[in-house]
């Protein structure tokens, strides 16, 4: 198996092999959210992306958790119009589906006269990028750090990452590494003072265009929570600013409460769930 950083290797059967970078804080053999949303992202991409359509809406339904098995991608066309573009994928393993995946694309033209409202956004400088594969987690109780540990608070929280490769030896288009950075939606919104006890059933990260710079961040907007049911929005963000948003749901899953006290990063951390 591949060692580089990676969350899938592709294998001669044309199935996608976890690697250990896929791996998830949730169970032993369960695949974290970045990596099952980058690898639908890319699936829709590549089969149905194109030059003059932006990959404006992809949204995630995260039906079972994903484990360390073969995976395969099933890309169906819903509509392809003038203006409007829309597929849909299964993430399968096993011949169950385990998530799946809808991508909405606009066709690009110019923006109409007038001006018009735009919510005031404070964002937080964040690090210089280098090039090791850690992450940047921040909160303003904390400032920025390598590990969530420093960010078990009840404070604001962003994310500031690469993200790794979907698939090995081969480079993560900017489209790919927004979804992958905007499931951070999670991390950022359901971090608190005891880790993180919501998992995310699903992503929905909207773009009004697509980011410049390799390393994308992530900071929090709204945390509502009620009855156990958690809705967490976020805004992503590079150098020239802020150019999406996430939103993800979840559910509360205290029997296996993710506590970074003490973590020391191992692999399957670099997503941090």
């Amino acid at each position: 198996m591949s060692t580089e950083p990676a969350h899938f290797t592709l294998t001669e059967t044309g199935a996608f092999m976890p690697t250990p970078f896929a791996h998830s804080h949730w169970g032993d053999d369960h695949l974290n959210g970045p990596a099952v949303v980058g690898l639908a992202a890319r699936a829709l991409e590549t089969h149905c992306g194109s030059d003059d359509f932006m990959p404006t809406r992809f949204t995630a339904d995260l039906f079972r958790a994903a484990r360390d098995a073969p995976t395969t991608i099933d890309v169906r066309v819903v509509r392809d119009g003038r203006r409007v573009r829309s597929a849909e994928c299964d993430v399968v393993q096993g011949g169950r589906t385990v998530a799946r995946a809808t991508l909405v694309q606009y066709r690009r033209s110019s923006a109409p006269p007038g001006r018009l409202w735009t919510a005031p956004i404070s964002l937080v400088q964040p690090p210089p990028p280098d090039d090791r594969i850690l992450p940047h987690v921040g909160s303003d109780e904390g400032g920025w750090t390598r590990s969530p540990a420093a960010h078990q608070n009840d404070s604001r929280k962003r994310f500031y990452n690469d993200g790794i490769k979907v698939l090995a030896e081969e480079e993560n288009s900017p489209f790919v590494r927004a979804v992958i950075i905007a499931e951070s939606t999670s991390l950022v919104t359901n971090l608190g003072t005891h880790g993180i006890g919501y998992i995310n059933g699903d992503l929905t990260a909207a773009f009004s265009r697509l980011p410049v710079d390799d390393w994308i961040g992530i900071q929090a907007d709204s945390h509502w929570a009620s009855a156990g049911i958690s809705v967490g929005t976020a805004t992503l963000f590079d150098h020239q600013g802020a150019f999406g948003s996430g939103l993800v749901t979840a559910v509360a899953n205290p029997a296996a409460q993710i506590d970074f006290s003490g973590d020391a990063i191992p692999l399957k951390g670099l997503n941090y769930e």
